[in-house]
C-alpha cells in the first residue's frame, strides 16, 4: 500500500491544533482553530476527493483518541467526510494502547518502523495519516512516505508545535499539484524523491 501524509499546517510551519481552540491545548498552546476561518467549498470537495483513495487509516496514539471521541458523534448524513471516516479500518501505532473503540481498528504494538513497513507490504489502497504529525514526521524520516498532501493556511502564529521537525535523514520532494482554494488556502501535494538535493551556486547562468 502506498502511504500518504495529510497535513494542515500555518506559514510559519504549526501543525498544531487547526480545527478548534480546544483541540490539543498541550504545552499551553492557545491558538487553536486557525484553519477553520479559511474553509472553504473547494477545499472541502478536494479533501473528499483525497479521502476517496483511501483504503485505511494510519494513526497514532493521540490522534486515534482525539478522532474516536469526536467523530463517531457526527451522524449527519450530508457530512462528506463521516461515514468514510467511520467506517474505514483504522492501524493504531501505539505501544500504550491494547485495544480500540472505534471499530474497525487495530493495534499495531512493538517497533513502529517494523509495524509499519510490513502492513505498507500489503496490496491495497492508500493508508493515509491525518493528524499524528508525529507519526508523520517519523515514517517520513524512514522514507516510508510515498506521498505528502499539505494544506497551508494564510496564518502566522509564532507559537505551537511545527511539522517535520524531527532527527533523521533529508527528504526530497516533487511537486506534483498545487492549487489555492477562494479562501487562500494552499493546496500542495508531493511525492517522495529520496534524500533532499543539494548543490553550489555557481551564477545565474548556469540555470539558463
Amino acid at each position: 500500500m502506498r502511504i500518504t501524509l495529510t497535513e494542515f499546517v500555518t506559514l510559519d510551519g504549526v501543525s498544531q491544533g487547526p480545527g478548534s481552540p480546544d483541540e490539543d491545548t498541550s504545552d499551553g498552546f492557545a491558538l487553536g482553530g486557525w484553519l477553520v476561518p479559511h474553509i472553504d467549498a473547494t477545499f472541502v470537495q478536494r479533501a473528499s476527493g483525497w479521502l476517496d483513495l483511501a483504503g485505511g487509516l494510519l494513526l497514532g496514539r493521540r490522534t486515534y483518541e482525539a478522532f474516536a471521541r469526536d467523530w463517531p458523534k457526527i451522524t449527519d448524513p450530508a457530512d462528506p467526510f463521516a461515514e468514510r471516516m467511520n467506517t474505514l479500518p483504522k492501524y493504531v501505532v501505539s505501544n500504550t494502547l491494547t485495544e480500540g473503540t472505534w471499530h474497525p481498528t487495530t493495534m499495531l504494538g512493538g517497533d513502529p518502523i517494523q509495524a509499519v513497513t510490513e502492513l505498507k507490504a500489503r496490496s491495497g489502497r492508500e493508508l493515509q495519516i491525518h493528524g499524528s504529525a508525529r507519526l508523520g514526521d517519523t515514517l517520513l524520516a524512514a522514507g516510508l512516505i510515498d506521498t505528502l498532501r499539505l494544506v497551508v493556511a494564510p496564518a502566522v502564529l509564532r507559537a505551537g508545535r511545527r511539522l517535520l521537525g524531527g532527527p533523521g535523514t533529508t527528504s526530497g520532494l516533487r511537486l506534483v499539484h498545487h492549487e489555492a482554494t477562494p479562501t487562500g488556502l494552499l493546496l500542495l501535494e508531493y511525492e517522495t524523491s529520496g534524500r533532499a538535493p543539494r548543490g553550489d551556486y555557481e551564477g545565474v547562468t548556469a540555470f539558463l
